[in-house]
């Protein structure tokens, strides 16, 4: 069996849940790897057959999406003749994270591909969203279209809906707590960052930043250029995750039982909902770094409740069903 795995590269979510799936995949034939996107930290170990540019977003600084950063990032011509010149023969199933290449390679050519993503939970209207409607649907449903869908969320909102996919590296970490506090919140600035939470002088806080290469201290805050061993073993000892509005890193929190505390990226639709599907289960959220922030803060440092979650091993068992379900056993003709 030949497998097709494309892959978001924009974020290290994406990039974190396919290092747990492409060895299940494995065990049933041959994976080729593609990704497409720029702004990941996290790799992968083994090779890629394609990799493209696709069409990411930059964080910015003030918490929200660097607009010019990302429109002169994007390059609508190259995705189409990407589009075009992917190769699609013979692939007996091809799956996709959130991946535009390949979706509409697919789509153009009328073959079937499978989501295994968390956006493509929000194909069910169970999902949990604002009440408003947003024009951000239509990216969620168009950016990324595939025949079949999997996905994955904080809980099951519907039949094709799975709690996440816990990577084994973190479910095989020995939790411990040494009292610091872990964050990651690519969309801000580290200064500002270290600024703000060095006025909190007895709690130790360690920034993961995308823009710093090297280690520095300032009073109580440390910031990490983002490294995937290093996060994991800072999220395994630390008290508690500052974090963004993403899914797989709370989802990772709470599964080794710390306190999350999300702040969902401005005009960033996708993470406002995750962050209002966390909230239900009794994750606190704030909606910006205003003149508050750190008030937020001593809130969520003394309040030393526990969410309790279960998100069961079903990676596995997930990746089976779907290569019994839709590989094909004949080549899939471009």
């Amino acid at each position: 069996m030949k497998i097709l795995y494309a892959i978001q590269g924009t974020g290290n979510g994406h990039i974190s849940r396919a290092r747990e799936i492409i060895p299940l995949l494995q065990q049933y034939g041959k994976v080729d790897l593609l990704v497409s996107g720029t702004e990941a930290e996290v790799t992968l170990s083994q090779p890629l057959k394609y990799k493209f540019h696709g069409g990411s977003f930059v964080f910015g600084k003030n918490g929200g999406i660097d607009k010019w950063a990302t429109f002169k990032l994007m390059n609508l011509p190259q995705l189409w003749k990407d589009v075009y010149s992917l190769p699609l023969t013979d692939y007996n199933l091809i799956i996709n994270d959130f991946e535009p290449v390949s979706a509409w390679a697919c789509k153009l050519r009328k073959i079937p591909s499978v989501s295994l993503s968390h956006q493509c939970s929000f194909v069910s209207s169970n999902t949990p969203r604002p009440k408003k409607w947003d024009y951000a649907e239509w990216f969620l449903k168009y950016y990324s279209p595939t025949t079949y869908h999997i996905g994955f969320h904080f809980e099951r909102y519907d039949d094709f809906i799975h709690t996440p996919v816990i990577r084994s590296e973190i479910r095989n970490l020995q939790p411990g707590n040494l009292g610091h506090y872990t964050v990651y919140l690519p969309a801000y600035d580290d200064k500002m960052l270290t600024r703000l939470l060095k006025k909190t002088d007895k709690v130790q806080w360690h920034i993961f930043s995308k823009r710093q290469k090297t280690h520095y201290q300032e009073g109580n805050v440390q910031i990490f250029p983002v490294n995937n061993e290093g996060f994991n073993n800072s999220l395994a000892n630390c008290e508690g995750l500052l974090t963004g509005g993403g899914f797989e890193g709370p989802a990772e929190a709470l599964f080794l039982q710390k306190k999350v505390l999300m702040i969902p990226m401005k005009n960033q639709y996708e993470q406002q909902c995750n962050a209002l599907a966390a909230s239900k289960i009794g994750v606190p959220v704030i909606n910006e770094i205003d003149d508050r922030f750190i008030y937020h803060i001593n809130n969520w440092l003394n309040d030393d409740k526990r969410i309790q979650v279960n998100f069961p091993d079903e990676t596995a068992q997930i990746v089976d069903n779907m290569v019994k379900l839709y590989a094909k056993p004949q080549p899939v003709l471009s």
